[in-house]
């Protein structure tokens, strides 16, 4: 897997590099082949805080996971720990529902810990997280991304679905961890 790391506020060192390497190259035993995807970790400092974002972009998966906290090096363990879970739930999940040859399974080694097994005894399964518990519905008034902010921040939601009225297109404001706002269109 190669792997771009890059540093926000934050110089890179040999030693995170090396020590980001170890720790993702933990990974590749789950997979048949050796990964060829290109993954982007970000290290980042803010406010004494060290955040941990990984991405590995994989064949019809995405594996994405981001930790902060007082150490650098206990987010990157932290990082890769739910990146391993994410790749057992995924696994788990496949071989529940696709038991034919030449679907998403071959991409994984066939139980190489013995952890993917167990998983589902676990209490680890994907039915109890996917279970849709309240749906609304509500009429999208056409507004602009400013409005669309100031509204979000009026019901104390970190997320506001919206009519875009420059695009006429469905959009999504999100307000990120580092207190600035991101905007979500339809491609």
């Amino acid at each position: 897997m190669n792997l771009s790391i890059r540093g926000q506020q934050i110089e890179v060192t040999d030693a995170l590099k090396d020590y980001v390497d170890k720790k993702l190259s933990r990974l590749e035993k789950y997979f048949d082949a050796p990964l060829n995807s290109d993954g982007a970790v970000t290290l980042s400092t803010t406010r004494g805080l060290h955040t941990v974002e990984v991405t590995i972009p994989l064949k019809g998966i995405v594996l994405r996971a981001e930790d902060e906290s007082d150490d650098m090096y206990a987010s990157i363990d932290s990082v890769v720990d739910k990146l391993e879970r994410q790749i057992r739930k995924h696994k788990t999940k496949i071989n529940r529902k696709f038991r034919q040859e030449g679907s998403l399974k071959t991409l994984f080694v066939e139980d190489p810990t013995g952890t993917v097994a167990t998983a589902e005894l676990d209490g680890d399964t994907d039915e109890d997280d996917l279970e849709v518990v309240r749906t609304k519905r509500f009429m999208l008034k056409p507004m602009d991304v400013e409005e669309a902010i100031l509204q979000m921040n009026m019901v104390g939601h970190n997320f506001f679905v919206f009519s875009n009225i420059d695009s006429e297109e469905v959009s999504v404001v999100y307000k990120r961890n580092d207190g600035k706002y991101g905007l979500i269109e339809q491609g």
